[in-house]
């Protein structure tokens, strides 16, 4: 053993060890947070398989071709309250559809969920939806009677409500 004493205020080995572990101990706290944190968040996968997604493109090109030819317009509105869609053609409003709306964040599964559109008025479906302020996609899915199916997606905004 050495009787070895450091002068007041010297830099020791004592002193570096403890700076590393500080200096490393910060960045497996930082990495480990940042871990926990993506793990419980979007897993960023847009569809589940995808190979079989590229199957069907094909398929999906032909049914928007198709979808284009219908000549079907839409005008969309959600207020974080209620979802409205106007459908019409050359002819005017499209009436006895079958309309679904699927509502998902970008970035979160959690709040996702799908409401069925009641027709209000020709043309004119709606149905009551709750939505946080923020962004969120929009998909809707109508059917008519004859089999003609469309398929649209929209970016909606809720913004956030001020105080009164």
């Amino acid at each position: 053993m050495s009787d070895f004493k450091p002068m007041p205020g010297e830099f020791t080995g004592r002193h570096m060890l403890i700076i590393m572990i500080a200096f490393f101990g910060v960045i497996i706290g930082v990495n480990l947070l940042m871990a926990t944190v993506a793990s419980r968040s979007w897993t960023g996968l847009v569809v589940k398989n995808s190979y079989v997604a590229s199957q069907n493109f094909n398929a999906e090109l032909e049914a928007a071709r198709k979808q284009a030819k219908l000549g079907w317009q839409t005008q969309l509105l959600v207020d974080g309250q209620v979802a409205s869609l106007r459908f019409s053609d050359s002819q005017g409003p499209l009436v006895a559809l079958s309309v679904e709306l699927k509502l998902s964040r970008p970035t979160n599964e959690a709040s996702d969920r799908s409401v069925t559109l009641i027709e209000t008025a020709a043309g004119l479906y709606e149905a009551p939806v709750q939505l946080d302020p923020g962004a969120w996609n929009a998909e809707l899915i109508a059917l008519s009677p004859s089999g003609d199916k469309m398929r649209e997606y929209h970016r909606i905004i809720i913004p956030a409500r001020t105080g009164s």
